[in-house]
């Protein structure tokens, strides 16, 4: 989905994929894939020159990244709030995803490369686009947002660049936003209070 919005958006993408040939079928020469082992620190430090933003949806990607030189940006889409919100079997199921979102966002605040953390709700496989959002402190722990909408926020993100970093939650709800560089400027300032 991020891939997608990235390409609609015209921007330059390099992708760390498992299948090539796969990735060529699905976008074509739109994005420079490569394939590799990406805990490999000379296949990454090949992979990232010239990368100036990062966009990272699953967890454990950044615990094992590495240096990150030369990057300017990283959007971190995390599910902390929902592992954290989940008891019983499921918060057993869940535990090593929670500690991967956990060194993420941690390594992440540590790094000194200004981010974007974006806390989501429950990732859902439903059309985008169709319902507002909800950026309350606590809506993720409860909430969902189809992960259509979780690719744009995070390529939306890209154009807001924090000076240090900057943290919120989205879920679906009730608000629409028509100006996202706007929203995400408010939510940043709103954050520095």
């Amino acid at each position: 989905m991020i891939i997608l919005s990235l390409i609609v958006k015209k921007a330059r993408v390099k992708a760390l994929v498992k299948d090539k040939r796969a990735a060529m079928e699905a976008f074509g020469t739109y994005v420079e894939s490569m394939a590799g082992d990406a805990s490999s620190q000379p296949f990454l430090k090949k992979a990232l020159r010239g990368v100036r933003a990062i966009i990272c949806p699953n967890e454990g990607f950044l615990s094992d990244a590495g240096n990150l030189q030369g990057v300017k940006h990283v959007i971190l889409l995390s599910q902390l709030s929902v592992y954290r919100g989940s008891g019983g079997i499921q918060s057993l199921m869940k535990n090593n995803a929670k500690k991967l979102a956990e060194q993420d966002e941690s390594r992440l605040v540590a790094s000194g490369i200004p981010y974007t953390i974006v806390r989501v709700g429950m990732l859902q496989n439903t059309p985008g686009g169709t319902q507002g959002f909800s950026f309350e402190k606590g809506s993720t722990e409860k909430g969902s947002l189809s992960k259509e909408d979780a690719a744009f926020i995070c390529v939306e993100a890209l154009g807001v660049i924090p000076p240090v970093g900057f943290t919120f939650e989205a879920a679906n709800g009730e608000e629409k936003v028509s100006d996202w560089k706007q929203c995400l400027t408010r939510l940043m300032e709103k954050s520095e209070q």
